[in-house]
């Protein structure tokens, strides 16, 4: 199973115990697989439509535990033609009008309350029901990706307006989620890991912010490693390097001048170099009478540098 989907079903088994919670929940299973379809007589009944199982259980138990509606699923082949798309459909007329009511698709009076946005207000007014909303949505559009990989997450939108009221609902929580475009849809992401961890926690998804936090660790630890194996062999290589351009300049100097025409202690440093080739500044210092430290010996050695490329290019003018 992916990490997406063990995450669905971890959210699958949580029911929060507040019934306004549960309506947000079931709210966001409505916005996002349901609709409000009417029979040949004219009466208006709802049906929740999805291919992911995880929703319509999620489904399922909300309208029992909130409406004590009991309603057997049904899977539809016809509505598509690879796989089996399952149904929840809710026929009766108090029913439906309890669940709209509930939702704030309903006025006191029964009346149809025109609302293009992703849910009304009033249902998500408090933090937990945001968490429930935002639990149910991601139930019903969202995914993960496997954090060993790299760190997204996102749930899809149908339009503009939706896309921002679910942006505004995950930032109230201080998580910075952005809207893209994408084909005929609009997704808000969230890229960042600490936050999706965040996310996680919001939604309940306790165990699966836990794997995720154990793979960030790793993660983590493995980039720093990283970093460190490829600093200290930028340094090693910076060294070597260094010291391969110090034996290059005095042995220049010894076959055109000599050594002997170098001052006493730039003599005394080349000496010791070509003598230890592999010996780092610290220890080319702790060998000189009287011992230098490691700015005293690179001072030198950039002296012995100076005068061999002076001495290429005088040979250089002479050609």
């Amino acid at each position: 199973m992916s990490f997406s989907g063990s995450v669905k079903r971890e959210l699958e088994r949580l029911v929060s115990p507040a019934r306004h919670c549960q309506i947000a929940e079931l709210s966001a299973i409505f916005s996002f697989c349901g609709e409000i379809q009417r029979t040949e007589k004219g009466d208006a009944f709802l049906c929740f439509s999805t291919e992911n199982e995880s929703v319509i259980r999620k489904c399922f138990t909300l309208l029992q535990k909130t409406f004590k509606i009991d309603r057997e699923i049904s899977i539809d082949k016809r509505l598509i033609k690879r796989n089996n798309r399952f149904v929840i459909e809710v026929r009766g007329q108090e029913d439906t009008v309890r669940i709209l009511q509930a939702a704030k698709y309903l006025t006191a009076d029964r009346q149809p309350m025109p609302c293009a946005a992703l849910v009304n207000p009033l249902v998500v007014q408090k933090s937990c029901c945001r968490r429930a909303f935002l639990r149910g949505a991601f139930l019903c559009a969202g995914s993960i990706s496997d954090p060993e990989k790299f760190y997204h997450f996102e749930i899809v939108c149908s339009t503009l307006s939706k896309a921002q009221q679910l942006q505004e609902l995950v930032q109230s929580f201080e998580v910075d989620a952005k809207v893209v475009s994408r084909k005929k849809h609009e997704v808000v992401y969230v890229k960042e890991g600490a936050q999706i961890v965040e996310i996680l926690g919001l939604m309940g998804a306790n165990v699966s912010l836990m794997n995720l936090e154990n793979v960030r660790i790793l993660k983590e630890m493995r980039n720093s490693v990283n970093r460190k194996v490829n600093c200290e062999t930028a340094n090693i290589n910076k060294t070597v390097n260094a010291a391969v351009k110090q034996m290059e300049d005095i042995a220049y100097i010894r076959d055109t001048i000599g050594l002997e025409r170098l001052p006493d202690n730039l003599e005394e440093i080349a000496q010791i170099r070509l003598e230890y080739p592999q010996a780092s500044l610290k220890e080319l210092g702790m060998l000189l009478t009287p011992p230098v430290g490691k700015s005293g010996v690179n001072h030198r050695l950039r002296k012995i540098g100076s005068i061999a490329e002076e001495l290429r290019g005088n040979k250089e003018e002479q050609i």
